[in-house]
């Protein structure tokens, strides 16, 4: 396991949350996965102008999920952080960018990510249309790659253990609600 598992003098806590995104309280973030714990999260999807998917492949530092690919951002806000802020924030500490976001949708998931842990989210996501370079941290992100969105459906479905829980899970709904969009 990553030695920032073993013991954090400053963890970060998530949101606790029940079904309808209530806040309950705070729980450092390795203790609410380790046990499941229901949490505020969000996921932002970013696309060009060719309707093509910026991935991102989770740094090996990561205690979970690490090295695989995932949507363009992913994180937890902070207490008393607005979410739009928090995923503003997050997407210009891991990747380098910013961009216009548009919730899109909600979503609770619960999955095992390896080594004990849980992620149990009420996933809150985004998209936008990306105009910049991506800079990402290498603390966080140890690659990045463009994919169309059928690609990505084929390849979810013969190599999903390459992808993140939450993508896997998530991206019906994501590309649904563009073709709802386009339509």
């Amino acid at each position: 396991m990553n030695p920032m598992a073993q013991h954090d003098p400053n963890p970060e806590h998530v949101v606790l949350v029940n079904e309808w995104d209530e806040e309950l309280g705070l729980m450092e973030k390795l203790e609410a996965h380790r046990t499941g714990a229901l949490h505020r999260a969000f996921s932002i999807f970013l696309f060009d102008k060719q309707g093509r998917l910026l991935l991102q492949q989770r740094a090996l530092g990561k205690y979970h999920s690490a090295g695989l690919w995932t949507n363009t951002c992913c994180s937890h806000p902070r207490s008393g952080e607005d979410l739009l802020a928090a995923a503003h924030r997050r997407l210009k500490e891991e990747m380098g960018l910013t961009a216009e976001l548009e919730h899109r949708f909600s979503f609770i998931y619960r999955g095992e990510v390896g080594d004990g842990l849980w992620e149990h989210e009420l996933d809150h996501v985004f998209t936008g249309l990306l105009k910049e370079v991506p800079v990402p941290d290498p603390a966080e992100v140890m690659d990045f790659r463009w994919v169309e969105p059928e690609q990505l459906a084929k390849d979810l479905a013969t190599d999903p253990k390459t992808y993140t829980i939450w993508l896997r899970k998530c991206w019906p709904q994501v590309a649904g609600s563009l073709h709802a969009t386009r339509a």
